[in-house]
C-alpha cells in the first residue's frame, strides 16, 4: 500500500473486519485522532484511506488506533487455504461450515459450496493455521476426503489437530415471571450456573431478569429457558427489535402452515441467519442472526422477496404485557379482598362486643376460593421449591395459611356449628390477601423505580421521515434507516437517530438524555441526538449513527448494565437467603413443639407457628439491593450521569482525590489568541508565518491563530514538508526556511533570558504562550487564552465540601496551570505533562494510598482514565475516554463530578438502610411471633409492610437531583 505520510494522506490494509459496522468503528476511531481531517474504511476492500494533517500526527499513530481495536495493519503473508469439504448436502450445510469457521479466532473470512465440497479461507497465520481449519471441519461432522477413500484408510488416522478455542457468545437475556423472594433468584442462579455450559448468570430480584453468558456449542437459548421453567418460573426471552443479533417481525399475508414454512425455509437459508422461528398464530417471525453478515433489513427484504410482508415488531409490546400483567393481579385483589371482608369484618364486630357471627360453612365458602384459588401462585412456587430443595416466601406463606385454613376446617367438619368463634379462616385469608395486596404495591414501586430506563428506551420515535434522492419523503422503520440518510424533523418531533444537522436552525430539548434542563441551539454541522425534542424549527439531518451505536441506545445499554449487575453485599445477601427459610421452617417446628410442652393447648401453638412462618419473609432481603441500584442510577441517567457497572458504584464511594484534565474539562476547550508580541517584523507578518505552519490543524491551538488570521484578512504562507513532535510543536518549511512553532526549547535551541522574561509575563491570566522561530531564529510569540468553565469554581467547592481534594494534570507550562489553580481553588497541580505520563502520575498517587478518580475528555487521557481507581469521562470528549471511563457525564459541567460521587454515596447509603430495615423487621417480629405475642393477621401485615417500605425507601432516591445552582 502507498504511504503519502509527507503530504498528509495514507493508505494502508486494516485486516479482520467482517462489516460495515466493523469498517464504520475503525473510521470513527480514526477521525477521533487529532489532526485527522478524513477517513475512508472499506471492509471489502479491507483498507483504510486517511487524510490528516502530518504536523498532528502521523501514519505510526494511525495503524497504532487501528491495531488497537484488534484489526491488523499488515497483510499476512500467508493466510490463504482451500479445503475440500465432504458430506454437505444443502445450502443450510454451507452455512453451518462458513459459521463455524468463522468462529475462530483469526479467520477473517470464509467461503464455502456445498456443490463443489470446498472452502476458502482467509486468515492470519499468526492465530491459526490450516489444522486448526481442518479439525474445525471435522468438529462439525463433516469429512475432508470423500467417504470411500476416508474408510479405506481408517486404520491410520491422521493426527488430530488442536481444537479452536471456541468464544462465549454474547449474553443472553430473559424476563422472568413467578419470583416472589431472593430464594427465588437464588434457586434460578443455581439451576442455570450448573448447567453445562453456561458461563455466568445475574439474576435481578427487583428488574425481573436475568442476564447469561453461554457457549452457544454446548447449549442453546431454548435450553436455558427450559431450565428457568423446569425450576417452576417463566422465562421469555428479552427482544430488543433491530437490536445486534436478534430480530422480531410482523408477518402479512400468511394464510396456512404452508406459508409459514416457506418463510422460514427461506430465513433460515439467508446468509447470517443461526436460526429463525414462524408463527402463524401470531403472525411474526422471531430470528437469531449475525450483525457481521446480515442485517434486520435484509431480512425484511427476505420475507418480501418470498411474496409476503414484514415489518418490525413494536417495541413497546413488552411494556404493554407487563402492564396486563398488573391489571390482573389488582383485579385478583380486588376479589380476594371482597371474599376476605366479610371475615374481617366479623372479627371487627367479636373485638368491639357487636356479636355478628358468619356461619361456619359460610365461611368455608368465603375461605376456599382465596386459598385454592388466589392463593394458588403460592402453593406452585411452594411446590417448586420443593422440588429444588429450596426455601422460599411461597413455601412460609403456604405452610402458614394452610395451617390455618386446614386447622378451621377440621373443626367445622367435626363440630359443625359448635365450632363458630374457634375458627381462623380470617387469619389464612387476610394474610394471603395482605401479601398479595404487598406484592402488588411492591411491583407498582418496582416499576417506578426502573421509570428512567423505560423514559430513555421509551424516547426513540418508532418511525422516521426519510427524503430520498428523488426529494420524496417516506416514512420509515427507525430500525431500516442506514447511516447517509436525510431525515426530516418538523417542529415538536423527537429526533429519531443521531446525526448533523444540514439544513435548519431550532432549539432542541434534551434534559432527559444530557440532563440539561434548557433547550439547546442547534445550527448547522451541529450534532443531534436521538431522542431530543426539536423546538420550533424545521431541519434536516444526515444520519451518523443507527440502531444500537446512537448516543440513546448507548446510554440506555450503560443504566440496564449497571442495573442488572450484583453489589459484593448482595452476593452475601443471597448466601443468607439461601439458608433462611429452612432455619424459619426449624423455628416454626420448634415453636410448636415447645408452645405443646408448655401445656398451651394445640390452638396457641398453632397460632405462634403461623405467625413465625409468616412474618419471616426473605422478600425485603432480596429487593433491598436491586430496588436502590435501580433507583439511584435511574435517578443517575435523569440528572446526565451515566454508571457503567454496579463495580463502578462501589469504587466511587472511596473516592477522596479527584485529578482534572484542564483543556475542556475545568476550561472550554475552545482557545483564542489573546496577545501577540513579534521579535521581527509586526503582528500581521507573524500571523502569517504562525497561520502557515497551523494550516490544516485540527488542535484547538492550531484553528485558533488560523482563525486569527482570517478575521484581519491575512493569507497565510505557503508551507510544505510539516512534521509533528508530540507534546513539543510542529516544524515546517517556508520559502526554504525552517519554521518552528511550540515549546521554548522546541522551537530554539538557546533561549534569551530578555525573551524567556517576557514570555513569562505574557502568560499571566493563565494564559498559555508558544515560541515562533524561522532558520533558527526567534521571531515572536503568540499568547492563548482558554476561557475557564463558568461552572469550574462551583465544582471544585462541591469536592472541597464533600472533603474531597481537587488535582490539576494538564501538558501546559506550570505558570498557566497554577493560575487557574488559584482562580479555582485547586489543591495541588501537575504540570507540563505529556500524555504518556499522566497514566504513570495516576498510579504513583494511588501507590500513596489515595483513591484517584480521574477527569478528562480527550484521547490522550483514555490511559489515565483506565488507572485511575474511577474513570469520568465528559460526554462530549472522544469516544476512546467514554469507552475507558466508569462514569460518563452526558454534557460538559464539571459540577457532575461531584453530583456523581454524591449520587453514588446516596445509593449506597440506601442499600445500607434498606438491609437494615430488611434485618431488623425479621430480628425483632420471628421471636415476637414465636412468644405468641403476634396474631398471624398482623404477621401477614407486618411481612407485607417490610417490603413495600424497602422498595419506598429506595424510590426515594429518584428525588435525588445534583446540588448545583442552574
Amino acid at each position: 500500500m502507498d504511504d503519502f505520510s509527507k503530504s498528509g494522506k495514507a493508505e494502508f490494509p486494516v485486516i479482520g473486519m467482517s462489516c460495515g459496522g466493523c469498517a464504520k468503528k475503525v473510521k470513527r476511531n480514526l477521525e477521533e485522532v487529532d489532526g485527522v481531517v478524513r477517513a475512508e474504511v472499506s471492509h471489502t476492500e479491507q483498507r483504510a484511506v486517511v487524510e490528516f494533517d502530518p504536523a498532528k500526527t502521523d501514519i505510526g499513530a494511525l495503524k497504532a488506533v487501528v491495531t488497537g481495536l484488534d484489526y491488523k495493519v499488515e497483510a499476512p503473508k500467508e493466510g490463504l487455504a482451500e479445503i475440500d469439504v465432504y458430506g454437505m448436502t444443502c445450502s443450510h450445510c454451507s452455512k453451518t461450515v462458513t459459521e463455524g469457521l468463522m468462529a475462530i479466532n483469526g479467520v477473517t473470512r470464509a467461503d464455502v459450496s456445498h456443490e463443489e465440497n470446498k472452502a476458502v479461507v482467509e486468515f492470519d497465520p499468526a492465530k491459526t493455521d490450516i489444522d486448526a481449519l481442518k479439525a474445525a471441519v471435522l468438529r462439525m461432522n463433516y469429512k475432508l476426503e470423500p467417504a470411500e477413500e476416508t474408510e479405506m484408510e481408517a486404520e491410520a488416522p491422521a493426527e488430530a489437530a488442536p481444537v479452536p478455542e471456541i468464544k462465549f457468545a454474547d449474553e443472553f437475556k430473559i424476563n422472568i415471571t413467578g419470583m416472589t423472594c431472593s430464594s427465588c433468584a437464588g434457586t434460578i442462579e443455581t439451576a442455570l450456573g450448573g448447567a453445562e455450559g453456561v458461563e455466568a448468570v445475574s439474576v435481578n430480584l427487583a428488574l425481573e431478569n436475568a442476564s447469561i453468558s453461554y457457549d452457544p456449542a454446548v447449549i442453546s437459548p431454548d435450553e436455558i429457558k427450559k431450565i428457568v421453567t423446569k425450576a417452576g418460573y417463566g422465562a421469555e426471552e428479552m427482544k430488543k427489535p433491530g437490536a445486534s443479533g436478534q430480530a422480531t417481525l410482523n408477518l402479512t399475508g400468511m394464510t396456512c402452515s404452508s406459508c409459514a414454512g416457506r418463510i422460514e425455509a427461506a430465513l433460515n437459508a439467508a446468509s447470517g441467519v443461526s436460526e429463525a422461528t414462524v408463527n402463524l398464530a401470531i403472525e411474526t417471525a422471531t430470528i437469531s442472526f449475525d450483525p457481521r453478515l446480515t442485517s434486520v433489513d435484509a431480512l425484511v427484504k427476505v420475507v418480501e422477496e418470498t411474496g409476503y410482508g414484514a415489518s418490525i415488531k413494536d417495541v413497546q409490546d413488552d411494556e404493554t404485557a407487563e402492564k396486563a400483567r398488573l391489571k390482573k393481579m389488582k383485579y385478583l385483589l380486588i376479589f380476594s379482598a371482597m371474599l376476605t371482608a366479610p371475615l374481617v369484618a366479623q372479627m371487627v364486630a367479636l373485638f368491639l362486643g357487636l356479636g355478628f357471627h358468619v356461619r361456619p360453612w359460610v365461611e368455608v365458602l368465603l375461605a376456599t376460593p382465596v386459598q385454592f384459588y388466589v392463593g394458588a401462585r403460592y402453593y406452585v412456587g411452594a411446590w417448586h421449591a420443593l422440588k429444588s430443595r429450596v426455601g422460599n416466601m411461597d413455601l412460609l406463606v403456604a405452610m402458614g395459611t394452610s395451617a390455618a385454613y386446614l386447622y378451621s376446617l377440621w373443626l367445622v367438619i367435626t363440630l359443625g356449628d359448635m365450632a363458630m368463634g374457634m375458627l381462623y379462616f380470617e387469619a389464612s385469608t387476610v394474610v394471603i390477601t395482605l401479601v398479595l395486596a404487598g406484592k402488588y404495591i411492591e411491583t407498582k414501586a418496582k416499576r417506578s423505580a426502573s421509570s428512567a430506563l423505560r423514559e430513555l428506551l421509551g424516547l426513540r420515535p418508532s418511525s422516521a421521515t426519510i427524503i430520498t434522492e428523488a426529494g420524496e419523503e417516506v416514512e420509515t422503520p427507525v430500525e431500516l434507516v442506514k447511516i447517509g440518510d436525510i431525515a426530516l424533523l418538523r417542529p415538536g418531533a423527537r429526533v429519531p437517530v443521531d446525526g448533523v444537522i444540514v439544513e435548519g436552525e431550532s432549539e432542541l430539548d434534551e434534559a432527559l438524555i444530557t440532563g440539561e434542563s434548557m433547550p439547546v441551539l442547534r445550527r448547522v454541522g451541529d450534532e443531534v441526538i436521538a431522542g431530543a425534542i426539536n423546538g420550533g424549527g424545521v431541519l434536516k439531518v444526515r444520519t451518523s449513527r443507527v440502531g444500537e451505536d446512537t448516543t440513546l441506545a448507548k446510554v440506555a445499554h450503560m443504566v440496564e448494565q449497571a442495573q442488572v449487575g450484583k453489589a459484593p453485599i448482595q452476593k452475601l445477601v443471597d448466601r443468607i437467603s439461601a439458608i433462611f427459610v429452612p432455619a424459619v421452617v426449624g423455628i416454626a417446628v420448634l415453636t410448636f413443639i415447645l408452645w405443646m410442652l408448655s401445656g398451651a393447648g394445640i390452638e396457641s401453638a398453632l397460632v405462634a407457628t403461623i405467625s413465625v412462618l409468616v412474618i419471616a419473609c426473605p422478600c425485603a432481603l432480596g429487593l433491598a439491593t436491586p430496588t436502590a441500584l435501580v433507583a439511584g442510577t435511574g435517578a443517575g441517567a435523569k440528572a446526565g450521569i451515566l454508571i457503567r457497572d454496579i463495580e463502578t458504584l462501589e469504587r466511587a464511594k472511596s473516592i477522596d482525590t479527584v485529578v482534572f484534565d484542564k483543556t475542556g474539562t475545568l476550561t472550554l476547550g475552545k482557545p483564542s489568541v489573546a496577545q501577540i508580541l513579534p521579535f521581527v517584523g509586526d503582528e500581521a507578518s507573524l500571523l502569517a508565518l504562525g497561520a502557515a505552519v497551523q494550516s490544516g490543524s485540527e488542535h484547538p491551538l492550531g484553528k485558533a491563530i488560523v482563525a486569527e488570521a482570517e478575521s484581519r484578512g491575512i493569507e497565510p504562507l505557503q508551507a510544505k514538508d510539516a512534521k509533528a513532535t508530540a507534546g513539543e510543536g510542529i516544524e515546517v518549511t517556508v520559502e526554504g526556511d525552517i519554521v518552528r512553532m511550540g515549546r521554548g526549547r522546541f522551537a530554539l535551541e538557546q533561549l534569551d533570558p530578555e525573551q524567556e522574561k517576557q514570555a513569562l509575563e505574557m502568560r499571566h491570566g493563565g494564559r498559555t504562550v508558544v515560541w515562533l522561530s524561522r532558520a533558527g531564529k526567534p521571531v515572536g510569540l503568540v499568547a492563548y487564552t482558554d476561557p475557564i468553565r463558568p461552572e469550574a469554581k462551583e465544582a471544585v467547592d462541591l469536592l472541597h465540601k464533600r472533603g474531597v481534594a481537587a488535582y490539576l494534570m494538564t501538558g501546559d507550562n506550570a505558570e498557566t496551570a497554577a493560575k487557574v489553580a488559584e482562580e479555582l481553588g485547586i489543591d495541588k497541580v501537575i504540570a507540563d505533562m505529556r500524555p504518556e505520563d499522566k497514566a504513570r502520575e495516576v498510579a504513583a498517587l494511588q501507590a500513596q494510598g489515595k483513591h484517584v478518580a480521574m477527569v478528562g475528555d480527550g484521547v490522550n487521557d483514555a490511559p489515565a482514565l483506565a488507572e485511575a481507581t474511577l474513570g469520568i469521562a465528559m460526554g462530549g470528549g472522544a469516544d476512546v475516554a467514554i469507552e475507558t471511563a466508569g462514569f460518563v457525564l452526558m454534557r460538559n459541567d464539571p459540577r457532575l463530578v461531584g453530583a456523581a460521587l454524591d449520587v453514588s454515596l446516596k445509593t449506597a447509603s440506601k442499600i445500607r438502610q434498606n438491609l437494615f430495615w430488611a434485618f431488623i423487621y425479621n430480628t425483632i417480629g420471628v421471636p415476637i411471633a414465636a412468644l405468641g405475642f403476634l396474631d398471624p393477621v398482623l404477621a401477614g401485615a407486618a411481612m407485607a409492610f417490610s417490603s413495600v417500605s424497602v422498595v419506598g425507601n429506595s424510590i426515594l432516591l429518584k428525588r435525588w437531583k445534583p446540588e448545583v445552582s442552574e
